[in-house]
């Protein structure tokens, strides 16, 4: 666990919650109800960027793309090259469904 989620905890209700949404709409409907509309565009935002990087798309593009920050750009960088590999995990699922 790295030093970001020392207060999460992985067995935490909220995450088998999750598990029990079936479509992306249910998803979506949760995460409305779950945070700020501000939260959630900060949420899409890194999403994308992780996409980008992970296609090897260089910051200033992804700057022009995406609006987010360099130090948000830095950040997600930070958890595709030294994170829990969930991004890894989620691109290449994603790319057997194509």
């Amino acid at each position: 666990m790295n030093s970001r989620n020392k207060r999460s905890d992985p067995e935490c209700e909220l995450y088998r919650a999750m598990l029990l949404l079936k479509t992306p709409e249910e998803f979506y409907r949760f995460f409305l109800d779950l945070c700020t509309q501000a939260e959630l565009n900060a949420i899409e935002q890194r999403y994308e960027v992780a996409k980008m990087l992970h296609a090897g798309m260089i910051y200033n593009d992804i700057l022009s793309k995406t609006n987010a920050s360099s130090a948000t750009i830095s950040r997600v960088k930070r958890s595709l090259d030294n994170g829990e590999g969930a991004y890894e995990t989620v691109f290449s699922r994603l790319e057997e469904q194509q």
